[in-house]
């Protein structure tokens, strides 16, 4: 683990942890959150040393409301495996079996925790071994409250589970029983970690930082509850005014969520379409291109001038005319201080205008 981190915030955070004893989720959330190029590793090393310091994850009240909720969804978990047992007769599908599978494990209470925890640090290699195993076993239920909130985001639920689990038998290797934490607590940092690091590194083409999927999935829940509320899609402002962030902010987010689609993707019933079918050839000039490009700079040049100004400074810029580089519509757009579409709609207007003038000199 490094002593040394990159970034001020993260070391004004374990410092502030280490002052008062804890952090709350929305601290750290923030904290992660505010930071663009935060590496995986450094966020390892700002979990491992808020750990070792003996930082708790979540203020008393957020850590009881945790609780208590784990509580009722392993209990109703645990009822609607029982109640699936009694209605199903066909065999059940992997995510069930397994489901069926650990709901027979008895959950443990603290001071059988502490008391398994403490053979793993200070008994025999059999004891050891045999404490790891029940430990890990005994909340494996954890992880599948925990790995529900991440359906639909690009992973399986097996892939889901079976992520959350590595968090988990990392979390057994790091609890240190002598704080005096329950297990459930501290192992649900490791787990939602693992999750949400799998979730970047593996069900996107393009590869999104940790901190970033936890933006994405508040961005999502914000989103859903607006519409809840008002009824229509909410505007970028209401989102960030609800997130509490800039509205630049909220359309990086919404950039980075978006999932990349093949271009082989079939459209509609006929599986001979594909989606390359629709999408524009940029290497093949338009019809206005072709007129330009056929024509010299000099009979260009000479045309212009019966052109508007701003028609005429427009074409100039867009193809590169009269010691211009070529500038994209974008870049247009930002020296006229107007959008990319009304620069494409000018640079249209003045094409016609060119082609009726050529026309009139007999070049075309």
């Amino acid at each position: 683990m490094q002593d040394k981190f990159k970034h001020s915030e993260i070391e004004r955070l374990i410092e502030k942890g280490k002052e008062i004893g804890n952090l709350s989720y929305n601290e750290i959330f923030e904290t992660l959150s505010s930071i663009e190029d935060l590496s995986l590793d450094e966020i390892d090393d700002m979990y491992e040393s808020l750990i070792e310091n003996g930082v708790i994850f979540g203020d008393e009240k957020e850590i009881e409301i945790e609780e208590e909720r784990r509580k009722e969804e392993i209990e109703k978990f645990k009822e609607g495996i029982e109640l699936a047992k009694d209605e199903l007769l066909e065999p059940l599908d992997p995510v069930n079996s397994y489901l069926v599978e650990i709901s027979k494990i008895p959950l443990l209470t603290k001071e059988e925790e502490y008391e398994l925890a403490k053979k793993m640090r200070e008994g025999t290699p059999e004891e050891k071994a045999k404490a790891r195993k029940k430990l890990i076993e005994s909340n494996l239920r954890l992880v599948v409250s925990i790995a529900k909130k991440y359906i639909g985001q690009g992973l399986l639920f097996l892939d889901l589970i079976q992520e959350g689990n590595l968090g988990l038998i990392k979390a057994a290797e790091k609890f240190d029983y002598k704080k005096g934490w329950r297990f459930s607590t501290y192992a649900t940092w490791w787990i939602r970690q693992a999750i949400t690091r799998a979730l970047a590194d593996q069900s996107r083409t393009i590869r999104v930082p940790v901190h970033m999927v936890e933006n994405i999935n508040k961005l999502k829940k914000t989103t859903r509850q607006l519409m809840q509320k008002l009824g229509r899609e909410p505007t970028y402002e209401e989102i960030a005014k609800e997130m509490g962030i800039s509205v630049k902010k909220v359309e990086d987010f919404k950039r980075v969520a978006q999932v990349p689609i093949s271009l082989e993707t079939p459209v509609g019933d006929d599986e001979d379409t594909r989606l390359a079918d629709f999408v524009e050839d940029k290497s093949i000039l338009s019809p206005e291109e072709e007129t330009i490009k056929n024509c010299s700079n000099e009979e260009l040049l000479e045309l212009l001038k019966f052109l508007p100004e701003r028609e005429r400074e427009i074409i100039k810029l867009r193809f590169g005319l009269g010691g211009e580089v070529p500038h994209t519509l974008e870049e247009v757009g930002a020296k006229f201080n107007v959008t990319r579409e009304r620069i494409r709609q000018i640079e249209s207007k003045a094409i016609r205008r060119l082609k009726q003038l050529m026309k009139k000199e007999k070049k075309i």
